[in-house]
């Protein structure tokens, strides 16, 4: 049977793209697809072991690596275009508009669906505070993400089967969808990234792309108030507003490099999470290396770290409610070695071994 891997673009190497790796490698005659490709060669041959990705219009629209947030109105019509009649299995890797593909009914369409495109649902409204825009396109901006939103819920209709990356995306599919989703968790390198049993575990470590919900500035001024030693590591757009704010007890390291970023993990003494995530693979690997988490306790953090086990959650997101879980962490003992091992049941293998299983058995139910 012929397989098609439908991503929503190739921008970044995230957290989606190791989904798309790790089916990638389950399903190796996979023939990609997507809106625009702009990723660099030799970061798409580490994803799809090719550089070979067949895309749409968008593709050749001008600036496209700078400005397609710009053409996000195209994007429902540009998905559309895309022929995969010669295909039997669809898996749509989808957090925008991947799910929207057309098929036929003899064809089974599977969507890993990472969340229901979050600008036009729940961060609708913070997408429009912060967008910077003046009235008029304030107002186009609103139109359109109506449009998108009406096309969102009657393109779910062409999947035939949902995955979810946690519980709490699958909430949000029924809720958004009225479908339902099999959970099966994204995968994670606990091969990797590993527990040092001779670690210091002397500071306390965040990392994340600097963008305004992983809120690095309410940690960041929870330690400014405590006067610990944080190290962050990560860049973005607001790196500069956010080291103008801190003092010596905090050390910033801009982007790091997987091993260094190993290293910290392993040496930190718990690994700080501010944001909501539909998942976090972030707080994972922190666990993988026996390293307890203080989080915001909401979303996926809730289905991956275990309070008082695993790390510590706090419930408000404000400096307040971190800096009270952080005195709760001081007064705590963690088993390393049981932290570690609570993450594996998040490891790439068990995720591909999942979903093989899952996929081939809906394949077979369905024709």
């Amino acid at each position: 049977m012929k397989i098609a891997l439908v991503h929503d673009w190739y921008y970044v190497n995230g957290g989606a793209e190791k989904v798309v790796k790790a089916i990638n490698d389950v399903f190796p005659e996979c023939e990609h697809f997507a809106l625009f490709d702009i990723m660099s060669d030799q970061d798409k041959l580490k994803i799809l072991n090719t550089t070979n990705v067949t895309t749409t219009f968008v593709q050749k629209l001008p600036f496209i690596s700078k400005l397609h947030r710009k053409y996000l109105q195209l994007y429902p019509y540009a998905i559309e275009q895309l022929d995969l009649r010669e295909f039997d299995i669809i898996i749509s890797s989808s957090s925008s508009v991947a799910k929207g593909v057309l098929t036929n009914s003899n064809q089974v369409h599977i969507c890993y669906c990472h969340s229901p495109m979050r600008y036009a649902w729940d961060l609708y409204h913070n997408y429009i505070e912060e967008s910077g825009f003046n009235q008029i396109t304030r107002m186009y901006a609103k139109h359109v993400l109506h449009k998108l939103r009406l096309w969102d819920v009657m393109s779910s209709n062409r999947v035939d089967f949902f995955i979810a990356n946690s519980n709490y995306i699958s909430k949000r599919i029924k809720k958004v969808y009225r479908r339902d989703a099999k959970v099966i968790y994204p995968p994670v390198n606990t091969d990797y990234f590993s527990l040092d049993k001779n670690a210091a575990r002397d500071y306390y470590f965040t990392a994340s792309r600097m963008v305004s919900y992983k809120k690095i500035d309410l940690i960041v001024d929870a330690f400014v108030k405590n006067g610990k030693k944080l190290v962050v590591a990560g860049d973005g757009p607001e790196f500069k507003k956010i080291k103008s704010i801190a003092k010596d007890n905090i050390v910033f390291l801009g982007h790091v490099s997987n091993e260094k970023l190993k290293q910290y993990l392993q040496n930190a003494k718990a690994f700080i999470f501010a944001a909501e995530e539909d998942f976090g693979i972030a707080p994972v690997e922190a666990q993988a290396c026996g390293t307890p988490v203080i989080a915001y306790g909401k979303g996926g953090a809730l289905e991956t770290v275990i309070d008082n086990k695993t790390g510590v959650f706090y419930y408000q997101q404000n400096v307040e409610s971190l800096q009270d879980a952080i005195k709760k962490f001081d007064n705590l003992t963690f088993d390393y070695s049981a932290i570690r091992e609570h993450s594996l049941k998040f490891s790439t293998q068990n995720f591909k071994a999942t979903i093989k299983q899952h996929i081939t058995t809906c394949a077979k139910n369905s024709f």
